[in-house]
């Protein structure tokens, strides 16, 4: 039990969030399906807090004398990016573009980035978690193929 609540609180940290996580139940050697479950979990826990107070904090922070500067980049990147997707892929392929930049593990993207990104395009709550949602899920399926790999070869 002590495995699957550190493997739950591990999927909620920024930037490790279920990619490390599932590394993490491979290597306790936890059923894949349950330890899959306890990642998604965690990692979607933090997303409804992110998509409504995120930006607002950003918005807040950017006029503050000393962390100004920093959250005014945050902001700008946020809003850049939204609108290079949108340009891109179109108000109607903003679901599975989401969807493909939180599920494919890479450095930079996951529920927490994507949960920003889509608050910063006014993108709807819903779709915004059952995007994320399935994003984390096929992360976890990709972690978990990529760890049991990587740990049967040592």
């Amino acid at each position: 039990m002590q495995n699957y609540l550190i493997i739950f609180l591990v999927s909620m940290i920024p930037i490790i969030e279920l990619r490390g996580a599932m590394i993490y139940a491979v290597g306790f050697d936890l059923p894949y399906l349950p330890a899959l479950m306890v990642c998604v979990i965690g990692n979607m826990l933090p997303v409804p807090f992110i998509y409504f107070f995120a930006r607002k904090v950003l918005l807040w922070g950017a006029k503050k004398k000393y962390i100004g500067r920093i959250f005014s980049f945050f902001l700008e990147k946020g809003e850049h990016a939204g609108q290079k997707l949108v340009k891109a892929t179109g108000r109607g392929g903003l679901f599975l573009a989401l969807l493909l930049f939180v599920g494919i593990p890479l450095p930079g993207t996951g529920a927490w980035t994507g949960t920003l990104g889509a608050s910063f395009l006014n993108m709807g709550f819903k779709s915004t978690v059952a995007s994320v949602c399935l994003g984390v899920i096929l992360a976890g399926i990709i972690m978990a193929v990529v760890s049991t790999g990587v740990f049967s070869i040592i």
